[in-house]
């Protein structure tokens, strides 16, 4: 099969490869680079092991550098560990980090190359469907804190991504729906094509590559028109507003794309009840993520998740602002919602409801 090649346009282009075994282009994507780190956690030890020998064989020296697994690898504390390990390397601003692992990986992977010598080249080898379709695309960089998610970051493009489809085959089935989360938020917001596919084969492992491709696009067309995510590009952030603060409540717990599907269903019923999208769109929403094997519902407390919701980092101010829909592929901001609609949005997801 012959990799897709999607390019990211904007100030500082590069592509993205999708298709199997891409990851053997890591030496020509960084030819002439002396030095590289391949960041990852240790449950990838194999696929750095191969990426260090491919970028060794191109005459780099390149070393691992392992982090923990997950969003435990988004902490200030890891950062710093990764930063003395780059000293001990001799990183330069001519040299590179390789960031192999899932989406916190690849979020990590950016911001420390974001941050070492106030910038050096980052190429990202995402290995799960989340990763390749949605983080390691785009140039959001960033970790946790206790304030909330990926409030501290920095906005680094990559100098190339290589989504190897093969690393999808030992993917856990909970992990791969959990990236459908985000392929089928690009549908709604964008490309109602990923809708169809979906419809016909719940699983998306039928078409994944062309899934993959259509949310790359998705991603590339917003970020290439708005990297600093100042206009058409928040609209990627679709069912991530109430999405983030459930993850943040749960300390994690829930994967990202279960605490964005819930989201997604949240904001459909949201704009359904400020009149901006229709019951029966409202409706798809439900039925399609849950045809995914994704939650609808989730059972916590509202004024705790109001409360984190109101420093997200879309939030302006005093002001709480969601992505909704005017209709599907019509995405559009709605600011302070009426307490009401936010109530009755609540009531459709709420675990506890009868």
């Amino acid at each position: 099969m012959t990799a897709q090649r999607i390019t990211v346009g904007g100030d500082r282009p590069y592509d993205v490869l999708i298709g199997p075994g891409v990851q053997a282009q890591l030496g020509l994507v960084l030819d002439g680079t002396a030095r590289a780190a391949v960041v990852h956690s240790r449950a990838l030890a194999a696929a750095a092991g191969a990426a260090v020998e491919t970028l060794q064989q191109a005459g780099i020296a390149a070393e691992a550098v392992v982090v923990p697994d997950g969003e435990a690898a988004k902490t200030a504390e890891v950062a710093a560990g990764a930063w003395e390990e780059f000293g001990r390397l001799g990183l330069t601003r001519s040299d590179a980090v390789v960031g192999i692992g899932g989406g916190a990986v690849t979020d990590l992977a950016g911001f420390l190359a974001a941050t070492w010598t106030r910038g050096i080249r980052v190429v990202q080898v995402p290995t799960s469907l989340l990763a390749m379709v949605d983080a390691a695309v785009g140039g959001k960089t960033g970790i946790n804190t206790a304030a909330g998610k990926n409030l501290v970051g920095a906005f680094h493009p990559p100098a190339a991504v290589l989504a190897d489809t093969d690393a999808l085959a030992d993917l856990p089935e909970a992990e791969f729906r959990s990236g459908l989360a985000e392929v089928v938020k690009c549908g709604f917001i964008a490309d109602g094509r990923i809708l169809e596919l979906l419809a016909a084969d719940p699983t998306g492992r039928a078409d994944t590559a062309e899934l993959i491709a259509r949310a790359v696009q998705v991603k590339a067309d917003a970020v290439a028109d708005d990297l600093y995510d100042t206009g058409r590009r928040e609209f990627l952030n679709y069912g991530h507003t109430l999405g983030h603060a459930i993850e943040r409540v749960e300390d994690f717990g829930w994967r990202h794309g279960e605490a964005v599907a819930v989201g997604l269903v949240f904001a459909a019923e949201l704009a359904c009840q400020a009149g901006r999208l229709s019951r029966a769109d409202a409706d798809r929403h439900r039925e399609l993520v849950a045809a995914l094997g994704l939650p609808t519902t989730y059972r916590g407390d509202w004024a705790q998740l109001q409360s984190v919701m109101r420093v997200d980092k879309k939030a302006r101010g005093a002001s709480l602002r969601f992505v909704v829909l005017d209709g599907l592929g019509a995405p559009a901001i709605l600011t302070d919602p009426d307490q009401a609609w936010l109530d009755a949005a609540w009531a459709a997801v709420n675990g506890d409801r009868a």
